[in-house]
């Protein structure tokens, strides 16, 4: 591979990432339309007999474990491994916001939401520019469904079903957090098409990083 140095310095970091989101992904969908689970045709139903201690089905176990081990390492590689962006601080913030909200959400037994989120969050479409990731489906899924299904289930529904439910300004916070995340990092790809657009960019470069002159200064 003719890569740049620091394309190839990047492709390490960029490869994993491509890797656990895409299998993590695929097994959110499987959770999502290849179970018994009517959660996506139906999202009031992730609260439909909730109560405290319930069991959580080993199936979506599984998928905490996952999701919690690398979220868990992500915050420390982020901070210490990964190359510095305009977004990390960002990204820092979303993976303390994802793993508060996996931790808490199965401390009290809100999994069943949990599934609809990992089924809804699509991996990043190109492993060294993932501002490039300009598939429509990034769109769909971040920006779309998922107010459309989990805001509407954790919002409205969850009081429909359980209306002392416990903690549901600050899972919905959480939730409205990483909503305003994922508008965030879309202005960034419109940044992306808008540059190429308006012949401002000579090379498909990711437009998160620092430019050389940038880093001198620093």
């Amino acid at each position: 591979c003719n890569l740049q140095p620091k394309d190839a310095a990047k492709m390490p970091e960029s490869a994993w990432k491509l890797l656990f989101y895409t299998l993590s992904w695929s097994y959110g969908i499987y959770l999502l339309f290849f179970t018994d689970y009517p959660f996506f045709y139906d999202p009031p139903s992730v609260f439909y007999g909730w109560k405290k201690g319930m069991d959580v089905p080993t199936d979506i176990a599984i998928a905490y474990l996952l999701q919690c081990s690398f979220y868990g390492h992500s915050i420390y590689a982020t901070a210490y491994m990964d190359t510095w962006r305009k977004d990390s601080v960002v990204m820092l913030l979303h993976h303390v916001v994802t793993l508060t909200l996996i931790a808490f959400s199965y401390a009290f037994r809100a999994a069943r939401g949990r599934e609809v989120v990992l089924g809804l969050t699509p991996p990043p479409g190109s492993p060294l520019n993932p501002p490039c990731s300009l598939c429509p489906g990034r769109f769909w899924f971040r920006l779309y469904w998922f107010p459309l299904k989990v805001l509407y289930a954790t919002c409205y529904s969850s009081l429909q079903s359980v209306p002392n439910i416990p903690f549901y300004f600050f899972f919905n916070a959480l939730l409205l957090i990483l909503t305003l995340m994922n508008i965030y990092w879309f202005l960034y790809i419109v940044l992306f098409v808008a540059k190429v657009l308006m012949g401002q960019m000579q090379e498909v470069n990711d437009v998160r990083e620092y430019d050389v002159e940038d880093s001198k200064k620093t």
